[in-house]
């Protein structure tokens, strides 16, 4: 029993302090993080937990929106049904196919676009000039703006008839005749991936910054002593110090992504070209009145934005080297 206590409470290889010490530090730190966070997450159970819920037995139901009492039970015929040779359900829809593939295109380019903007904009608000101040306030007004506020503002611009994008390209000759953005299927969605970009790049900038703010100064002087050159140290020393503020940009803006509703709707309302997972759920849950087959294609968004963190967390452990 004494060289059993004595093993437990000896100093362990590499001279930090005993192994149990070290474990009783390490339960008293996770029960006050778990103290600390219980109001949140009980918080959180209550606003979005039981609609999540709610969600979920509607998707296993025939519920309409006209009346919800009288909702029947049918399994899993909303996500997938095969009756006198035809599938039926979300899953056999070509219609959520289609929203599936415009949401996943918007968000590959978009939150593409806005790491690279991110990063421009965030390399050049990091240097020394005059005014920077002012321009690092007046980057974050986009950002600031409300989503659907931003939608109509740039939905005005961008009308065919009296939109001041039209004009202005017509007057520098770039176009003969206006342009319908937002109507024509060919550029809907390049004008809804245009206006996300302008929205969300300062938020990119954002963070990229902040983490170049924290990068030390010491590898930069000896570079620049060394003569190496600006890209080659950015592609060597900046980009490495900044990826993990860059990752959490990007798991952020895939995120809003999948699920972007606001901008799509407000611009190109119900067009089947930009026509996103939200958009469609929407359009079943409220145009169409269908609860339960609306509710299985929030429940599909939410599996696939589910599954998206828990692979981003997963690959962020292990990048950690965090065992379990």
């Amino acid at each position: 029993m004494t060289e059993a206590m004595s093993s437990i409470e000896s100093p362990n290889r590499s001279g930090g302090p005993p192994r149990g010490r070290a474990t009783r530090v390490r339960r008293q730190r996770v029960r006050a993080a778990w103290l600390f966070l219980s109001p949140m997450l009980i918080g959180l159970a209550l606003v979005a937990g039981w609609p999540l819920l709610r969600t979920l037995w509607f998707s296993f139901t025939d519920a309409e929106l006209n009346d919800l009492a009288a909702a029947q039970w049918i399994g899993f015929e909303n996500y997938l049904l095969y009756e006198d040779g035809i599938w039926y359900g979300v899953l056999a829809d070509p219609d959520w196919w289609n929203a599936v593939g415009n949401t996943l295109y918007f968000t590959v380019v978009s939150v593409s676009l806005e790491v690279v903007l991110g990063v421009i904009v965030a390399l050049v608000l990091n240097a020394k000039f005059r005014g920077r101040t002012l321009v690092r306030a007046a980057m974050l007004i986009p950002w600031a703006i409300p989503t659907v506020v931003s939608a109509q503002m740039w939905a005005w611009m961008l009308n065919d008839q009296f939109g001041i994008l039209n004009h202005a390209l017509m007057v520098l000759g770039v176009l003969d005749a206006p342009l319908a953005w937002t109507a024509d299927a060919n550029l809907s969605m390049w004008a809804v991936i245009m206006v996300d970009v302008w929205k969300t790049t300062p938020f990119v900038a954002l963070l990229v910054l902040a983490a170049l703010q924290m990068l030390p100064s010491d590898c930069y002087e000896a570079a620049e002593v060394d003569g190496i050159h600006p890209v080659r140290v950015f592609f060597r020393v900046t980009l490495p110090l900044i990826t993990p503020a860059l990752l959490v940009a990007v798991i952020f803006r895939v995120l809003d992504g999948l699920r972007i509703f606001d901008l799509v709707y407000v611009l190109t309302s119900n067009s089947a070209s930009t026509m996103t997972m939200s958009v469609y759920a929407r359009q079943q849950l409220v145009e169409f009145q269908d609860v339960g087959y609306g509710s299985a294609a929030s429940t599909l968004l939410f599996l696939v934005i589910s599954l998206i963190a828990v692979i981003y967390l997963y690959l962020g452990r292990r990048q950690l080297g965090v065992s379990r």
